[in-house]
């Protein structure tokens, strides 16, 4: 059955409560990074010192599957202006949560490469200090409908919450089925993501990813009683559209001071607030560097006088790449005539967690991320720097608030 008729199987067989109901359980948001990886595009490192921290603080005991296929969404939801329209937050209550952010954002932005178990822990300790401060600075209120919007963006996986199972008295054979069904989604994803670094046929994952997703959101249905549906309907609360937040990512990190700069005095992101800033990490000597070049270069031109700064940052892969007069040199060469940092510790490297030449961050005018790029932005015909160019333009004339 197509999901256009099953929808409309369901429309028919549920009253209007319980069908917008099924249409938030089924419309999880994917807030998963925006990245486009070109596949043998890029040139990659190691990172030493986010693996190093990784390993200090390695769980003892692997997290149970359960827990890993539950969205971690708190975090995404509260960078979200929409969520606070919602809620009703003031500007005081705005700017306490931004404080919040200045305070969490890098650790978090950095899990993103950690292993999963890892990344688990350290995002639920983020979370932790989020739900305290939702504590100390929302009404209940505001407290009770952040708990329903999180609902909402976790989709039918809100089931897998124990605390929900045990509101809703579901049965150990209604959880098993529930769980066997995230399981099978979540195998179907990590073979088509596989296919998809290795440059493999996707077709047919991509088909079976679709019918895996469409199956988990049908089960609910069909797993949970009238009387359970119902209470799903009242902790999901009123409509809410969770898919089109503009706003998901941390804050970027801060800069950190090194010693050489190249057409430009020292800059931090903090006094770049009010600019939107393309910041990328490059090598001089990386091929796949040189492809993105000439994309840099006319986005500087274009947009340095409509508030837009393009900002490199030069990080060494080898000998000569650590000389920071070779590094001048070779962007004289080249025609950057943009801000660079020149990075040859590999601190801003480790802080950001880079791992791939080049990356292209988009930071927007109140300094958090928007997208990122890793690889050629031309790779195979990809067309990256056109989402750029438009989400910049997107930016300058709908700057946010």
């Amino acid at each position: 059955m197509s999901t256009t008729r099953y929808f409309i199987v369901v429309l028919r067989s549920m009253n209007r409560q319980l069908f917008m109901a099924f249409l938030a359980m089924i419309s999880s948001i994917i807030l998963l990074p925006s990245t486009m990886i070109a596949q043998d595009g890029i040139r990659t490192q190691e990172n030493v010192g986010a693996q190093e921290n990784s390993a200090k603080q390695a769980p003892s005991e692997p997290v149970p599957q359960k827990q890993l296929l539950v969205p971690q969404n708190l975090l995404k939801l509260l960078h979200a202006p929409e969520v606070h329209a919602e809620l009703g937050l003031k500007p005081s209550q705005v700017n306490s949560l931004e404080e919040l952010f200045g305070k969490i954002d890098a650790e978090w932005f950095r899990s993103r490469n950690m292993p999963a178990d890892q990344q688990y822990l350290t995002v639920n300790l983020l979370e932790g200090k989020a739900l305290e401060w939702l504590k100390n600075n929302l009404t209940a209120d505001q407290v009770v409908r952040t708990r329903e919007l999180l609902y909402r963006s976790q989709g039918v996986r809100m089931l897998l919450i124990s605390s929900v199972q045990k509101e809703l008295g579901l049965t150990d054979v209604q959880i098993s089925s529930l769980s066997a069904a995230a399981e099978s989604t979540q195998q179907a994803e990590q073979k088509l993501m596989l296919a998809m670094h290795s440059g493999g046929n996707t077709e047919d994952l991509t088909k079976k990813l679709s019918e895996a997703n469409l199956q988990e959101n049908q089960l609910w249905l069909r797993v949970l009683d009238e009387g359970q549906k119902t209470k799903v309907s009242r902790m999901i609360g009123k409509e809410f559209d969770t898919r089109s937040l503009t706003r998901v990512y941390p804050m970027a990190p801060e800069l950190v001071p090194v010693a050489d700069w190249i057409n430009s005095k020292p800059l931090t992101l903090a006094n770049l607030r009010g600019k939107v800033v393309l910041l990328h990490f490059y090598a001089f000597q990386c091929h796949n560097c040189h492809a993105n070049f000439a994309h840099y270069v006319r986005w500087h031109d274009r947009y340095k006088d409509k508030g837009v700064v393009v900002l490199g940052i030069q990080t060494p892969e080898t000998p000569a790449e650590s000389d920071p007069k070779k590094v001048r040199e070779a962007a004289e060469q080249r025609g950057l005539k943009f801000p660079i940092l020149v990075d040859l510790g590999n601190k801003n490297w480790d802080n950001w967690s880079n791992t791939m030449w080049p990356t292209v961050y988009l930071i927007d005018q109140k300094g958090y991320l928007r997208h990122w790029w890793q690889g050629e932005l031309n790779w195979q015909g990809a067309k990256g720097d056109e989402a750029i160019d438009k989400l910049i333009n997107q930016l300058l004339t709908n700057p946010p608030g």
